[in-house]
């Protein structure tokens, strides 16, 4: 069996794939994302591409034209196209029923205002396409809003100039990481942090968290509704239940396998190999 692991920088979570990947006498062939070159014809002679870029749009295209050569992909470029982009995310939830905070999506500085004092302060404003809990801007009143909006849409690129908000919901200092492969949630963490943003690439610490009921259907739900996969779920904790944040498509565990005792790239690979 040939595996083609398609990548950028080789991080922690990559070497422990990739060393379960051989512990299994997988041939795997590399695929950097930094040196590929398409012709729209040509397609890597592997029976599957495992996914682990970090740049979304050479994710998303590069799985995109793996496809289209008749290889099949882990996540599939359908899902990382929908898990890369907050609003694709947002609608695919909506349309499963799957619970999420309020948000309003604006396209102009007047109506993102507008649609700012509809949620009522506090409010999160976030980039339609990012991660790692940057570029991220809580705001708590109309002064910050007029000041914030005029920055982003004068300053930002094309993604920025697009606004999307979130209302602002009371974390208590944590929130929950929950990872699911295929159908299975198999390990949950909780991400606490004295500061609002509580994304552990942020400083955020991990520590256990039992995978209840509630955890483990609403994380399959929001997986189904992007596609399914390889998935890792934020969720808040609200006194009405469990809302989903957002769901990542290349998911980060380095700080989770020791603290769940799940082997959380073994389960990876298995799903991977099952699926080959």
């Amino acid at each position: 069996m040939k595996i083609g692991f398609l990548h950028s920088l080789i991080r922690k979570e990559e070497k422990l794939l990739i060393g379960e990947f051989k512990s299994r006498g997988v041939e795997l062939v590399m695929i950097d994302d930094r040196k590929l070159a398409f012709d729209l014809f040509s397609g890597p002679d592997v029976d599957l591409v495992f996914e682990r870029c970090i740049n979304h749009s050479r994710a998303m295209h590069g799985l995109r034209l793996v496809e289209s050569t008749g290889v099949r992909c882990i996540n599939t470029s359908d899902v990382s196209r929908v898990c890369g982009d907050k609003i694709l995310t947002s609608l695919a939830l909506k349309e499963a029923n799957v619970p999420q905070p309020p948000v309003r999506i604006a396209f102009t500085e007047a109506s993102a205002l507008e649609a700012i004092e509809q949620l009522g302060y506090p409010v999160v404003l976030k980039p339609v396409v990012g991660s790692w809990g940057r570029l991220l801007s809580k705001i708590n009143d109309r002064e910050t809003a007029e000041s914030i909006l005029e920055h982003k849409a004068i300053l930002g690129s094309y993604h920025h100039s697009i606004f999307y908000i979130q209302q602002y919901v009371e974390k208590k200092g944590r929130d929950i990481r929950s990872f699911v492969i295929g159908e299975e949630c198999v390990a949950a963490i909780y991400r606490t942090s004295p500061h609002w943003i509580t994304n552990t690439a942020r400083g955020a610490v991990a520590t256990g968290c039992v995978v209840s009921d509630e955890i483990s259907s609403i994380s399959l739900a929001a997986a189904r509704a992007v596609g399914g996969g390889v998935l890792a779920v934020d969720l808040f904790e609200t006194d009405s239940g469990l809302l989903v944040n957002e769901v990542n498509y290349t998911m980060e565990f380095r700080n989770s396998i020791e603290t769940t005792g799940v082997n959380i790239p073994a389960r990876v690979v298995d799903y991977v190999l099952e699926k080959a």
